[in-house]
């Protein structure tokens, strides 16, 4: 569902986007052929020209800036993002770290126990399954959390 939320917001930017673009191109267009056909005399229509091609520069430089705050404000997102990201990573190898040590320990003590091999060997395959599945469940919430 998020998938095709995130692809309709895609498609409603692209598409003001390109009615944007389509603005711009149509207005320089046209204020352009009205320039040209207008009855004016020569020095007029420099004079127009210049103030037409005045106020484009300008219209670009306020997009400049405009797509240079969304650039930063798209940036600090997606350092947050890479941050909790990475956070997660971190505690989920702590987590799996402990789990090793923990059954480690708990083949040690077996095995110094003197227990029948073959029922240390299932505590021990039993106790890897427990630990897979308590990673997997906890992974699983912390990633869709994000």
């Amino acid at each position: 569902m998020t998938n095709q939320q995130n692809n309709n917001e895609e498609n409603q930017n692209i598409n003001s986007k390109d009615f944007l673009i389509g603005s711009l191109i149509g207005g320089i267009v046209g204020a352009s052929l009205a320039l040209i056909f207008a009855p004016k005399s020569g020095k007029e229509l420099r004079g127009d020209i210049n103030q037409g091609a005045n106020y484009v520069k300008d219209r670009a430089y306020e997009w400049k800036d405009v797509a240079y705050e969304k650039g930063n404000e798209w940036k600090g997102y997606a350092k947050d993002q890479s941050n909790q990201l990475g956070q997660v990573v971190s505690e989920k190898s702590q987590n799996l770290t402990n789990k090793l040590k923990e059954t480690t320990s708990t083949i040690q003590d077996k095995m110094k126990g003197q227990q029948d091999p073959e029922e240390a060997a299932e505590e021990v395959a039993k106790a890897i399954d427990d630990a897979a599945k308590a990673f997997d469940e906890s992974d699983d919430d912390r990633v869709t959390n994000i």
